[in-house]
């Protein structure tokens, strides 16, 4: 199937539309049956296609059977390993990019919380790529508390799911596999690829090492638990110093680290710390993952072993509390307590404890107490990369809903911006640390005189359950904070399903203020980020029942050299009485940026923007403050719902905005419909898969939709006119599988048609205007007789 030439635009595209060219092709993909190519005159590319029930299989590995839709995969044997290279199916499990900057980098001396997710064998929900409909499924969120995240299986090559890749780096958090044998079959295993020559353990690394690289994960935990002969035991060093060297040259940031299993001798004997008898393996990579069983002697013991590198060693703690260990389940905080007073890293292993074992309705419940009890021992770590955006999404939810949508402007107007310049006096919330505070209020406005096409209604896009991992979006700071004078003071936070301005879940804040104070504040965010000299920063949030508890954002900067704070305004679509300073044809992305700014919207969202002038800055924290109403003297209560945060850079709002191009259409595979089509006719199931090309780095993701057209356009007679899009669903590389997508069936002598758009999703957050969509349309037609 090839694509047509897309069409000019301007002058050219305003001609009348010269018929289509019609050349046929054939595709041995399919058997050899006529494919053809259509030139027209306009900007999607169209494929011909036509209906055949004829089989067309995909590769099994990459591919659910029942369902075609794109799976994570793993390698059960050496000769997988060693004959996988990468190949176009392989795409769809390539993470979206590296972890975000972050501070303190992996790299420093300061003890790390490493999470190893083990979950009955894995590859559950987690598997599908693009999402999937489960009920119920597991979603970690606290990622500010994790430097390194291991995805474990049985397999022997675990390959993380590309979901979990792209949460975790999301948050600058490092992703491991797995590589892993055991029993007779793993020493058979090790004993070919170990105990001969450096060309066959230097294969099996390669292999490692190109694998993390196509698929842009870190590197790997070693788990060998099975004995080894005297031959295969003595390359292990050199397998590992190998492996970490390429590593390290290929992968940025690249970690291997080896668990505590064999000692020097080839036995299979755990030591539940790092001695004379493992310390061989310890030198050779990057890191230690002890077993579980030890006390508080072991880690003594460790001290001297360690020396320099005790942020290298990671103590494991299973969570399940099997075996002889100092605590587990909700009593893991006294491991982690006397790990930390030791200065070494923890390695919580299968910490999903919390869902496989106790009731799936108390979740959320109790993951978070199970994470508060260990806060203490969990330094957090830093975003330090603009622009910072989150709608608090958890990638999963009982319904996917799309804020306010901007439909298109019209230029040429001039605009006025309204600028106070203001700066507030500090507030130190709830006894955190705090440096420089700068309130956020509403203050001058920035009113565009031009006519702007906007839905402010939240638009519901599905209804029903989903989860996908990719589209969770960064997470605060989860728990409870009182103020430290009488302890009367409080402020919790917690995930909420039942509501969203984008997406499927929001923020919920619920306080309480004394009499006897103004102000209660919470941090939802550790940041580090080097302040350019304009940002605009944007909450969304509500207000839940009849409190007037005022609502701001909140931030804190440190001194960088020479902090200075020029000026707060805020920005709002409303004019003001403030002195203006004329903005002649703002930019096309600060029209969408401010476009509901200061507006109350239906479903009772309000959303406050903010321009932020600075100089020498680093932005360090994201606080929301919650103030009394003027006049109280009152105990006040409230309930506060977050849907959206966002900090831009000014100057990141002046980019031109590229245009998705080159769709095109593959692998396709037609079905009847389950059910009768439009007018009575019998339905079609039409799957394809859509590639495209974009810069990945520019976008949080993609929104794929269709128009499906009526049916019945004639051929080269031009198509009918299509039905507004349908969301399809959420793609994070640049292709996408449509499964089993229900089209009307073409009539004889007659043209069905259906029209894919890729909307990218850009880093900043505000909508695309579909001019910058990608486009690629479809004519399929039943066989001639």
């Amino acid at each position: 199937m090839e694509a047509a030439e897309a069409g000019t635009r301007g002058a050219a595209a305003r001609r009348p539309r010269a018929p289509a060219t019609l050349k046929e092709q054939r595709d041995p993909r399919h058997g050899g049956r006529p494919r053809r190519r259509i030139e027209e005159n306009q900007e999607a590319a169209v494929f011909r296609e036509v209906v055949s029930f004829s089989p067309d299989p995909l590769p099994v590995r990459y591919y659910d059977k029942d369902t075609t839709r794109p799976i994570s995969f793993y390698f059960s044997s050496l000769e997988e390993l060693l004959a996988w290279a990468p190949d176009a199916e392989d795409g769809f499990n390539v993470a979206l990019g590296p972890p975000e900057c972050r501070q303190p980098p992996l790299s420093s001396r300061r003890p790390r919380t490493l999470l190893c997710h083990d979950m009955m064998g894995g590859y559950l929900d987690d598997k599908f790529i693009q999402g999937s409909a489960a009920q119920s499924p597991y979603s970690f969120y606290h990622w500010q508390y994790v430097d390194v995240f291991v995805y474990f299986s049985h397999h022997l090559v675990t390959i993380p799911p590309v979901g979990w890749t792209n949460a975790a780096h999301r948050h600058g958090v490092c992703v491991l596999g797995t590589f892993i044998t055991e029993w007779k079959e793993g020493e058979r295993l090790c004993e070919a690829f170990l105990a001969g020559d450096e060309r066959s353990y230097r294969a099996v690394a390669d292999q490692l090492v190109r694998i993390a690289q196509f698929f842009r994960f870190e590197g790997w935990l070693i788990n060998v638990e099975n004995a080894l002969s005297l031959a295969a035991v003595g390359n292990v060093p050199r397998f590992l110093q190998y492996l970490t060297a390429r590593l390290h040259q290929q992968v940025p940031g690249g970690l291997v680290l080896w668990y505590d299993s064999v000692v020097s001798s080839g036995q299979l004997k755990w030591q539940d710390e790092l001695n004379e008898q493992n310390r061989v393996f310890f030198d050779s990579c990057d890191g230690f993952f002890t077993n579980y069983n030890w006390r508080e002697a072991h880690l003594e013991r460790m001290l001297g072993q360690a020396g320099e590198r005790r942020a290298d060693v990671y103590v494991g703690v299973d969570v399940f509390a099997r075996g002889n260990v100092v605590g587990g389940r909700f009593d893991t905080d006294k491991s982690l307590e006397l790990i930390r007073k030791h200065g070494f890293s923890a390695a919580l292993f299968a910490p999903g404890w919390v869902y496989e074992c106790l009731e799936k309705g108390d979740f959320f419940q109790n993951q978070d107490k199970f994470w508060s009890l260990l806060e203490r021992y969990l330094p957090t770590h830093s975003i330090c990369s603009l622009p910072f955006v989150t709608s608090f999404c958890l990638g999963m939810g009982t319904r996917r809903v799309c804020y306010g949508q901007v439909r298109g402007w019209r230029g040429g107007a001039s605009w006025t911006c309204h600028i106070l310049a203001k700066e507030l006096p500090s507030l130190a919330p709830l006894g955190l640390p705090w440096g420089r505070g700068q309130g956020l209020r509403d203050g001058g406005s920035l009113c565009p005189q031009t006519s702007l096409h906007f839905c402010p209604v939240p638009q519901e896009e599905a209804v029903g359950p989903w989860y996908h991992p990719s589209a969770q979006e960064i997470q605060p700071l989860f728990g409870e904070h009182r103020l430290e004078e009488d302890g009367r003071g409080w402020v919790k936070t917690r995930c909420c399903l039942a509501d969203a301005w984008h997406g499927g879940s929001s923020l919920l804040i619920r306080g309480l203020i004394p009499p006897e104070v103004g102000d209660v504040a919470v941090r939802l965010f550790s940041l580090e980020v080097p302040v350019p000299p304009k940002i605009f920063l944007s909450m969304v949030y509500k207000l839940e029942g009849p409190s007037a508890v005022g609502v701001a954002l909140e931030l804190t900067t440190g001194d960088a050299g020479s902090c200075h704070v020029g000026g707060i305004s805020a920005l709002t679509e409303r004019s003001s009485r403030r002195s203006p300073r004329p903005l002649r044809v703002p930019p096309t992305k600060l029209a969408r940026w401010v476009s509901r700014c200061g507006q109350r919207l239906s479903g009772g969202w309000v959303q406050r923007c903010y321009e932020v002038s600075l100089r020498g800055c680093l932005l360090r924290d994201l606080f929301v403050r919650f103030s009394r109403p003027p006049g109280s003297q009152e105990e006040e209560n409230f309930t506060c719902r977050l849907g959206e945060i966002q900090v831009v850079d000014a100057n990141s709002l002046l980019t031109p905005l590229p245009q998705v191009q080159a769709v095109t259409v593959s692998h396709v595979r037609w079905r009847p419909a389950t059910s009768d089509g439009e007018g009575g006719r019998a339905g079609l199931q039409l799957s394809c898969t859509l590639h495209w090309a974009y810069l990945l780095p520019r976008v949080r993701g993609f929104r794929i939709h269709c128009c499906r057209g009526t049916g019945g356009g004639a051929p080269g007679g031009g198509p009918s006119e299509p039905e507004k899009p349908t969301l399809l669903g959420l793609a994070f590389v640049n292709r996408y599988r449509i499964v089993d997508l229900v089209v009307a069936a073409a009539e004889p002598g007659r043209d069905g048609r259906v029209e894919f758009l890729v909307e990218p999703v850009p880093k900043e957050g505000f909508l695309v205007p579909r001019a910058q969509w990608g486009r690629a349309a479809m004519l399929y037609s039943t066989p001639r007789t």
